[in-house]
């Protein structure tokens, strides 16, 4: 078994094309577990290794996250390899809820993007300390200073370069290693031999400036660092390496390394960061929530003589049945093992155990604490605590954002509605930002996502998969209802047919919640007196949780809305738990329209990247869809604008940009908020939504 100190689980994490998948098919290079590089959009056909997907291989982009193990020296490193498109954002949380570490890659020339910052956002709630690795400095505009300026001011971050690029653009040679003051080069086949030399002259003060630096933003989480640092002494380097993790491990300081992954440069100093500064799985806090002491919270040790508790993270359908990712927090499993389904109390076999290479399997007999691994022929939903059954805890669950767009889809002929359902059965289950439901009223078949990309995909992925040709309706957006102003009821429900009646009141009111409340719904029971008794207020929730399903306004479901019931009455006979859900789901109905509705619709945050001739049709065109621009930003000929803009006017958006930037312009999109639709579009699709219900009748 590895000794733990010397595991290290990392992710690389980054905005779309700033070079991830290319950076993990050099690790896996350098650490001798690929023989050949392949490159992302390479002209052999082959593709990076991490893009085991063909539609990955095709569209040069990773979708899912793809997991590895590989060694550096005497450590094993499980690596996972995350897409940078934010539709696919669920894999990054999947990803970095069971990591320790992760590597943000940033590109030299565009710096800090959105996707960066949103990536950032997802390290910070998940408490996971990072590196950062300046990629493409090869690249015609590198500025590594500059993206480490804005990671000061965009992210909040305390960076300090550990390494510095010798030459930059075309002139890039190798990197200055500041803890060891030595110029490392990247020679031989590949970059895989390394030479050390000295700092050539003409950088020698910047080597010492920038060290300088890395002592003082060191210095500030060790007391005998800062007392030579006052003392303007040098420190030893094991000092100085104890300090930068010291920092790192607290996540404030993040040690910035510099290189080109597509140019063999400077990959293997970054492996060393890996292992010098990121955390090992016993210096990480996991905690866990004891279901047998009311979910009291409960901290997990890494060690492989307890309990076992491990967390199923992600699911695939793979050639032998489902594949589940589990990572293992506390204890062992081995081969054989009986473990216990938290969530339904099913125990199962572990038939199988292998660690994952991308798509390749290999077969282990055990696995510990600390360890990432794969199980076969264990039925479960992502997100499931499994254990030995010797102790109750569930890990927290991870952040699901809701889905913002839909789309009827139908398969073309009747023989592959078998695969279709299939196919959808397995998508929900492997992706929990993927939901299939139908629609009562048409009988279709409504697929919600997070973005037109991501529902394209899954689309792909049936016809591929599943050899089932399919028919796809618009794009619709997934609008929302909420109430503007509280208002009152006082319903009385009451039915008299031969035998019992029904019979309820409920009194209360209804207000809308805060815009920043997690929850979309509260109900709060202010009943005195027992004039509705204990045993009906569960029935009349139910009844308020069924209104919420669907608004008047437009038939959709209806957020951030507090219901308060505090008067009622009850009959002796009449009343049962039937009656108290009717009377609840009426007084709703009936208290929504003079709580003045309004229809919300998703705004996303878009980034859209251009050469500066451009700015004024991007800014234009951005107008014309009810954009409201945020920022923009000029930088080296290109301009970035930023700006909120309904999802609903995005549709057809990527063509138009190329057009008319020349096929130049790029944009990013990411789901920023609900807002209130303008009163205008409100009435048109109220009339629209009253018509279309006419007609269906």
């Amino acid at each position: 078994m590895a000794d733990i100190s010397k595991i290290r689980n990392i992710g690389i994490s980054a905005h779309i094309d700033s070079g991830k998948t290319t950076l993990s098919e050099r690790i896996l290079y350098y650490t001798g577990k690929i023989h050949a590089i392949h490159e992302v959009r390479g002209k052999d056909g082959v593709g990076a290794k991490m893009d085991s997907m063909d539609l990955e291989r095709e569209k040069g982009i990773t979708i899912q996250s793809a997991a590895t193990y590989t060694t550096w020296g005497d450590y094993n490193i499980n690596l996972i390899d995350t897409p940078g498109h934010v539709d696919f954002t669920v894999e990054v949380e999947r990803a970095l809820r069971v990591l320790d570490g992760a590597v943000l890659v940033l590109c030299s020339v565009a710096g800090v993007q959105s996707q960066s910052i949103t990536v950032d956002r997802q390290m910070r709630r998940y408490n996971v300390p990072r590196l950062a690795f300046i990629n493409k400095c090869d690249r015609s505009g590198a500025n590594p200073e500059r993206v480490a300026d804005q990671l000061r001011e965009k992210l909040s971050h305390n960076p300090a370069f550990v390494t510095f690029p010798i030459g930059l653009e075309d002139n890039l040679k190798g990197v200055i290693n500041l803890v060891d003051m030595n110029a490392v080069y990247f020679e031989g086949e590949g970059g895989s031999e390394i030479r050390l030399a000295d700092i050539p002259a003409e950088l020698m003060d910047k080597a010492k400036e920038l060290r300088h630096r890395l002592i003082e933003v060191a210095a500030d989480f060790d007391d005998s660092l800062m007392e030579k640092f006052l003392m303007d002494e040098q420190p030893s380097r094991d000092e100085l390496i104890a300090a930068i993790r010291k920092g790192t491990l607290t996540m404030k300081m993040t040690p910035v390394f510099c290189g080109s992954a597509y140019k063999n440069k400077g990959v293997q100093t970054l492996l060393d960061g890996v292992i010098n500064f990121l955390p090992n799985p016993s210096e990480v806090t996991n905690e866990a929530l004891d279901q047998d002491n009311n979910e009291q919270k409960l901290v997990l040790s890494s060690d492989p003589s307890k309990p076992l508790v491990m967390l199923a993270f992600k699911l695939e359908d793979g050639r032998y049945g489902q594949l589940t990712y589990m990572r293992v927090y506390q204890g062992t499993v081995n081969k054989g093992d009986s473990i216990t389904n938290i969530a339904n109390n099913k125990k199962v076999k572990v038939p199988r155990l292998v660690r994952m290479h991308s798509n390749e399997m290999h077969d282990i007999e055990a696995a510990q604490a600390g360890d990432i691994v794969a199980l076969f022929g264990v039925d479960c939903a992502s997100g499931d605590t499994f254990t030995d059954n010797n102790i109750r805890v569930t890990m927290t669950s991870m952040f699901v954002p809701e889905p913002v767009i839909e789309l009827a889809v139908a398969p073309k002929d009747k023989a592959g509605q078998v695969n279709f359902s299939k196919a959808l059965n397995r998508f929900t289950k492997e992706d929990p930002t993927f939901r299939v439901m139908r629609d009562e009223e048409s009988g279709e078949t409504i697929i919600k996502g997070m973005g037109e990309l991501h529902l394209e995909i899954y689309i792909e992925r049936i016809r591929r998969e599943y050899n089932t040709e399919i028919t796809v309706g618009r794009p619709k957006v997934a609008f929302r209802e909420a109430i503007s102003q509280r208002a009152e009821f006082n319903y009385t429900h009451k039915k008299q047919t031969g035998g019992s009646g029904q019979f309820g009141r409920v009194g209360g009111y209804i207000e809308p919640l805060p815009d920043d409340a997690v929850e979309n719904y509260e109900f709060v029971d202010d009943i005195v007196g027992g004039v509705i008794p204990r045993e009906y207020i569960p029935a009349c929730d139910k009844g308020f949780k069924e209104a919420i399903q669907e608004g008047s306004l437009i038939g959709q479901p209806v957020v951030r809305t507090r219901v308060v019931i505090n008067d009622g009455a009850t009959h002796p006979v009449d009343s049962s738990e039937m009656a108290f859900k009717t009377a609840a789901l009426m007084a709703f109905r009936e208290a929504y329209s003079a709580a003045r509705p309004i229809i919300l619709e998703p705004i996303m945050k878009l980034e859209v990247s251009a050469p500066e001739e451009f700015q004024g049709v991007v800014i234009g065109q951005i107008n014309q869809r009810r954009g409201v621009i945020m920022g923009t930003e000029n930088d080296m000929g290109y301009v970035t604008v930023e700006s909120e803009v309904p999802l609903s006017e995005m549709f057809g958006y990527s063509t138009d940009i190329r057009s008319v930037t020349q096929g130049k312009g790029e944009f990013s999109m990411e789901f920023a908020k609900y807002q209130p639709v303008p009163r205008n579009i409100q009435e048109e699709m109220v009339k629209e939504w009253q018509k279309k219900r006419a007609e269906g009748r």
